[in-house]
């Protein structure tokens, strides 16, 4: 029996979220605003690729939204063309973008009233594990949800967590879980930032860390993109700043004092400010004063200032 889903967003993640569907043979869609992605999908084996679902709504089984935040989430699904009214009752929603448990709650309450069920489902991994079909899913919602969006789970997910029947935990897991990966890259700048003070190479110094007890996931990723002096973003400053900010207000409602989190906002916030919003989100490293980087662009090097 046929299952169809539509992957809304297909940048990093979100592409490979597709590509992994269309491999584990489910009847796939695309839907992004730009012509290039559209047609990679389509030639990668997508059903039908479009700018909107308006052509194959009523078809669907599920949708997948990796976009990059809730008023993305909110217009696409809610706005004036919004994607919600034209799915057939009982369409499950899987909401995956970095989002606050409040905001989760408000789509789901909407999305109930249509005759739709939500999994609040964000995912991790970065665009290599996407590709494979190994995100990690840290998702809360109905067994029914669960149920619908197990072929999309299957397909897209190495490690599935439920974490309980409740909208809004799996949003809360996820924006704990990123705490410590900006900090984490935070971490990894200002120590890489220090090693170009004191004149170690950045490569030996990358090398040393990642085959020793101070590394981690974030930096051995990131920080080769220090190293390599490409700063193409594959996850952007900005959306630290957006993550950061959600991590703050989380504690803020909870009056709890975060000083790492807070101090790692402040530097993304910082960056964006001077220019490298856009940029990768290792480029954060860029705040340091009086440092010289490695710049792709050529050979010799570049001063940051």
């Amino acid at each position: 029996m046929s299952y169809s889903v539509a992957v809304v967003g297909l940048g990093a993640m979100g592409m490979g979220a597709a590509l992994s569907c269309i491999k584990a043979k489910l009847d796939t869609y695309g839907i992004d605003l730009n012509p290039t992605l559209l047609e990679k999908l389509k030639q990668a084996g997508a059903k039908e690729v479009a700018t909107n679902a308006d052509g194959f709504a009523d078809k669907l089984d599920a949708v997948l939204l990796l976009v990059v935040n809730a008023n993305q989430v909110k217009s696409i699904l809610f706005g004036e063309n919004g994607l919600a009214k034209k799915l057939k009752a009982g369409t499950a929603v899987m909401v995956s973008s970095t989002i606050s448990a409040q905001d989760a709650q408000e789509i789901s309450q909407k999305l109930t009233e249509l005759g739709l069920i939500m999994l609040d489902a964000p995912v991790s991994g970065g665009a290599a594990k996407a590709a494979q079909g190994e995100m990690t899913v840290m998702a809360s919602g109905s067994a029914q949800a669960f149920e619908k969006l197990q072929p999309v789970l299957s397909a897209v997910a190495g490690k599935v967590y439920n974490i309980g029947a409740e909208i809004g935990l799996g949003a809360t897991v996820k924006i704990i879980h990123q705490l410590l990966a900006g900090v984490h890259i935070a971490a990894g700048a200002e120590a890489m930032a220090l090693a170009a003070r004191a004149g170690i190479p950045l490569d030996l110094m990358y090398d040393v860390v990642t085959n020793a007890a101070g590394n981690s996931w974030m930096f051995e990723n990131r920080m080769k993109h220090v190293v390599d002096g490409d700063y193409s973003p594959l996850s952007m400053v900005d959306i630290f700043v957006k993550d950061l900010g959600l991590v703050t207000d989380t504690a803020k409602s909870l009056r709890f004092p975060l000083p790492l989190a807070s101090t790692a906002f402040n530097m993304f916030t910082s960056a964006s400010n001077a220019g490298y919003g856009k940029e990768d989100d290792s480029a954060v490293i860029k705040i340091f004063d009086g440092i010289t980087l490695p710049n792709i662009s050529s050979p010799s090097k570049s001063t940051v200032k």
